[in-house]
């Protein structure tokens, strides 16, 4: 694929980008930074893909540490798309390099992170969408083997500095939990709930492995919270842990329904590029579509189970559709939410 230099591409993403007044004075300012309204943040190059599809974005961006295989793009009117990669040290490494590239002017961006993920099958079913209001990391933390636990343990985790399941931690990361702003998160939801989703006979058939009645429904929309952690795990038994950790690490404000392995690693670094004045985490959105649930069925075993794609295409489409619907309004309304979440 032909590539643009770096002074070209700064200088046709600028006047892309930019108000006509701006344009005018690019060449003088060669390295004008790009100024998104919004940046979509995927995963995977599945997850960008209807974003490149729909939107199609014509402005293809190159930034220094983030991998040129990965899809990175933007339209005229300021809706760009990057990917991070999968799990922790991927997501940390390209939202660091976004933040400090110099190539853009983040700080009226809203940044809508839009990715698969499993689900709990009393929260969503194959193809749900769900805005987080709480991200949790549910891998710092101390782990035993369970055939080596102490028999009177109800969990094999253990909080870091804790001594029994249940302790709180005595070290902190300062990563554990992020609250989203809840007047973006209920603006997202309003714009959203009601938009079409997709579903499929293959996914109606499916859920029947399960009972729950959020796992038997069709596709929908809700506010929940999200547990993050680079190991994709799987099973009843696990998700039992993972659920009370969640509560622990929370103090009970969070119970998570979807499950991914990144997202307190974006939220970190886009914390850390808040405290340098370069980003505003009040301009963050965690959305988070089921492409599977987290735990076997009824009448499955764990390992025939784990990985089943069934709900992939639903999770990638459903993803970008209400997604989208944030993202269009704000793009299309700049002026009404340039400074700042609208009341209205």
């Amino acid at each position: 694929m032909r590539r643009l230099g770096l002074g070209c591409l700064a200088i046709a993403a600028a006047l892309s980008l930019a108000s006509p007044a701006e344009a005018r004075h690019v060449h003088k300012h060669a390295a004008k930074p790009i100024a998104p309204k919004v940046m979509v943040i995927a995963m995977i190059p599945p997850e960008a893909a209807p974003w490149l599809k729909y939107d199609k974005p014509t402005i293809k961006v190159s930034v220094p540490g983030i991998p040129a295989e990965l899809p990175f793009a933007c339209t005229p009117d300021g809706l760009c798309v990057m990917t991070v990669g999968m799990g922790y040290a991927n997501a940390a490494s390209s939202i660091s390099a976004l933040v400090y590239s110099h190539k853009f002017d983040l700080r009226r961006t809203y940044f809508l992170i839009d990715g698969i993920a499993g689900v709990d099958p009393k929260a969503g079913t194959l193809g749900s969408v769900h805005w987080a209001r709480y991200a949790v990391d549910t891998g710092l933390r101390h782990e035993i083997d369970p055939r080596q636990m102490p028999a009177d343990w109800s969990s094999s985790f253990v909080a870091l500095g804790g001594h029994k399941p249940g302790d709180k931690p005595v070290y902190h990361a300062q990563t554990e939990v992020f609250q989203l702003n809840e007047a973006l998160l209920q603006k997202a939801y309003a714009l959203s709930r009601d938009v079409p989703l997709m579903d499929t006979p293959e996914a109606a058939t499916y859920r029947q492995h399960y009972t729950e009645k959020a796992a038997l429904s069709a596709p929908f929309v809700s506010i929940c919270d999200t547990a993050s952690d680079d190991i994709f795990w799987y099973g009843s038994i696990t998700e039992k842990k993972v659920a009370d950790f969640t509560a622990l690490m929370s103090d009970s404000k969070a119970s998570y329904c979807t499950t991914q392995m990144e997202d307190n690693a974006t939220l970190t670094a886009l914390a850390r590029g808040t405290s340098a004045g370069l980003v505003d985490m009040d301009r963050v959105a965690v959305l988070r579509s089921a492409s599977d649930f987290d735990r076997e069925g009824k009448d499955q075993g764990v390992a025939e189970s784990m990985g089943d794609s069934t709900g992939y295409p639903l999770a990638v489409e459903n993803g970008y559709r209400v997604g989208a619907a944030l993202a269009h309004a704000i793009v299309g309304n700049w002026p009404k939410w340039s400074k700042g979440v609208p009341n209205n």
